[in-house]
């Protein structure tokens, strides 16, 4: 069963496209400072300031989005456990471990959270 995807919000989508076109702008003066044969010193200063903005812009759509799906998830897998469900387990664990997941471990743990939703709505389907 597929999951809906989450709809990014339109002041976070807003930041990360200036970030973006900031970004690009500045690939292009990376560009035009090859053309012109200027110091490697200041071009190399220019990339390591996009790889930062790179990281920064990313940082920003997986902290502020991912995290609070999940977030969210588990406050309604929780919510939809009656405690005989089968998941309680996991939910508990996704629960404590929140608060300590790492950057890179939060689209892996929103599809299990995702996971247990469907889970549980067929648990409660069947009940019904």
């Amino acid at each position: 069963m597929k999951t809906k995807p989450h709809k990014l919000p339109s002041d976070l989508i807003s930041d990360i496209k200036t970030r973006l076109k900031t970004l690009s702008g500045q690939i292009n003066g990376i560009v035009k400072m090859l053309d012109e044969g200027k110091d490697p010193e200041q071009i190399n200063i220019q990339f390591k300031s996009i790889d930062k903005g790179i990281q920064n812009a990313h940082y920003l759509l997986l902290d502020e989005v991912y995290r609070k799906a999940l977030a969210i998830g588990i406050v309604k897998a929780v919510d939809s456990c009656p405690g005989n469900c089968g998941n309680e387990d996991k939910i508990e664990y996704l629960k404590s471990e929140f608060p300590n997941l790492e950057l890179s471990d939060l689209t892996d743990k929103l599809k299990e959270i995702q996971t247990i939703e469907s889970r549980l709505k067929n648990y409660s389907e069947k009940k019904v």
